[in-house]
């Protein structure tokens, strides 16, 4: 690969794109290209990488219901 720019350079140690697993480059880092980062981002949109929670029984206040 003969990079255009710095921006276009692989990462040294180069590590792989968390999309596609080629080498990610300066400009996308963690990713390859903006594809990858673009992809990632609408993953996140849609809910894909949702943060599961765990509702707590007494968030709604009626503890005393429950003597």
């Amino acid at each position: 690969m003969n990079p255009v720019n710095d921006n276009d350079r692989p990462l040294d140690p180069p590590k792989a794109c968390s999309i596609c697993g080629k080498p990610a480059t300066v400009r996308y880092k963690p990713f390859c290209s903006k594809r990858c980062a673009d992809i990632d981002l609408n993953r996140w949109f849609s809910g894909t990488y949702a943060i599961p929670v765990a509702d707590d029984p007494d968030e709604d206040g009626d503890e005393a219901d429950r003597r």
